[in-house]
């Protein structure tokens, strides 16, 4: 069976993994990238910072397709060159067209980072965690012309750990992709394999975040959703805790929620006395760390934290220091 595989990163990577698994032939692989970034730009990135994917790609040496869009005419005449049974989608925001998703003998296949119908939409494992969700999974769908819509042709639910940020449940949902890859490219291949529709009444959809939800609201969430933010959003971007006309900000990995009765005995060792929630109620310049009162009268201390700016950062400790 020859598969093409459209994709990027660590999901690109296991899909290429579980292909070779399955013992199909990969006929090409298009990178996301490429519809993207100037040729020369990418060709700079590829050399001083290989990734697992291009890695594979050169020990293997297959064929790449070069071009700027899955929709292209070029994309269509490639597929029907290389008479592709399968297109194996992971990672692309380019919806396809119609006539694309037909091309394959087989059926054009995408891999989506949630248990469908539920968080459809461009980062699951970012909502999920923010959504304080206890489980995730992975679904291969087949492709119609909306996305992360089409009928589930197999799925796998994965557990999220209480201190995950999105890195880990990444990491850990890229795996499974490619056991489930091989596992429906060789039931494809005998075909044994039956779609399901996707149930409507069950799916959520969320969008792309926006800039102010990096902003850290202590009364606008509580301690546990204040500490699903700060995980939820890393690696990509980070939260900022505005002090003082300046933004901190925490270490994902050095959280740790303080109940009541611990957050009333800061406070009073402190001296601190009608607290406002937000409020920062403990400081440790040594170990660069803040403690705030939540909403909900507990409070949630952050270790390591850093000043935002390149030319800030260094003054972290100086600025706490002198912060109480």
């Amino acid at each position: 069976m020859k598969v093409v595989i459209l994709g990027k990163g660590e999901m690109l990577a296991n899909l290429i993994e579980g292909t070779l698994d399955a013992n199909c032939e990969i006929a090409g692989i298009f990178r996301y990238e490429r519809t993207v970034m100037p040729e020369i730009l990418l060709a700079i990135k590829d050399f001083f910072k290989s990734s697992p994917e291009v890695t594979l790609i050169k020990q293997n040496k297959f064929h790449e397709i070069k071009l700027k869009s899955a929709n292209s005419e070029e994309f269509k005449k490639e597929i029907l060159k290389l008479n592709a049974d399968v297109i194996l989608v992971g990672t692309w925001r380019e919806k396809l067209k119609k006539e694309i998703i037909d091309l394959p003998v087989i059926a054009s296949i995408n891999v989506h980072p949630s248990y469908l119908p539920k968080y459809r939409g461009p980062n699951p494992y970012l909502q999920t965690i923010l959504h304080r969700e206890k489980k995730s999974g992975v679904t291969f769908h087949l492709i119609d012309e909306k996305f992360d819509n089409g009928a589930i042709l197999k799925q796998q639910e994965i557990d999220i750990m209480p201190d995950d940020t999105s890195k880990e449940l990444k990491a850990r949902t890229v795996y499974q992709a490619r056991k489930l890859c091989t596992t429906i490219l060789n039931d494809l291949d005998s075909g044994i394999i039956i779609p399901v529709a996707q149930n409507e009444k069950e799916a959520t959809y969320f969008p792309n975040i926006k800039p102010e939800d990096m902003m850290l609201d202590f009364k606008k969430e509580n301690a546990e959703e204040i500490h699903a933010r700060i995980r939820a959003f890393h690696p990509w971007l980070p939260c900022y805790v505005t002090v003082k006309n300046k933004y901190l900000i925490p270490n994902p990995y050095k959280l740790r929620i303080l109940d009541e009765e611990h957050t009333t005995k800061i406070l009073n060792k402190n001296k601190i006395q009608n607290p406002k929630v937000g409020d920062i109620i403990n400081t440790n310049y040594k170990s660069r760390s803040i403690t705030v009162l939540c909403k909900d009268w507990k409070s949630i201390k952050m270790v390591g934290v850093n000043l935002y700016g390149f030319f800030n950062r260094p003054f972290t400790r100086l600025f706490l220091k002198n912060l109480l």
